[in-house]
């Protein structure tokens, strides 16, 4: 009886060996920076944003928000609208400003720049590159 209990006991022991395998559950904050500009001879706005990769006068990458479906930019009706977008998809606001830029000529435009953040978990940004 007790050959069989331990038996028992042993494979019972095995069995669990696999499900107590550690898994990195560590969370990572990422930064994105959106950069809100008004449209010539409109009264929606473009939005641009940078998650951290990097940018050159050579790179040509388009970082606009684009639809998932259709691929076409997507165009905000206010900055509230992309704000609001960015928040349904997790993004939390952590600062926001204003940058005055000159035109080239002689006059000038407001570009707002917000700050977001989000908690990733390491293996998805590995997989997925928070995009």
């Amino acid at each position: 009886m007790k050959l069989h209990q331990h038996f028992t006991f042993s494979i019972f022991l095995l069995l669990s060996i696999p499900t107590m395998a550690q898994t990195d559950t560590s969370r990572v904050e990422q930064y994105c920076e959106m950069v809100a500009q008004g449209r010539l001879f409109s009264n929606k706005i473009t939005i641009d944003l940078d998650f951290g990769e990097g940018k050159s006068f050579w790179s040509f990458k388009d970082t606009r928000v684009k639809d998932e479906l259709s691929g076409k930019v997507r165009k905000f009706k206010s900055t509230v609208d992309a704000l609001n977008y960015l928040g349904g998809v997790g993004w939390v606001l952590v600062n926001a400003f204003p940058v005055t830029e000159n035109t080239g000529l002689g006059g000038a435009q407001i570009v707002y720049h917000f700050f977001f953040k989000k908690s990733f978990a390491k293996s998805e940004l590995i997989e997925n590159k928070i995009e």
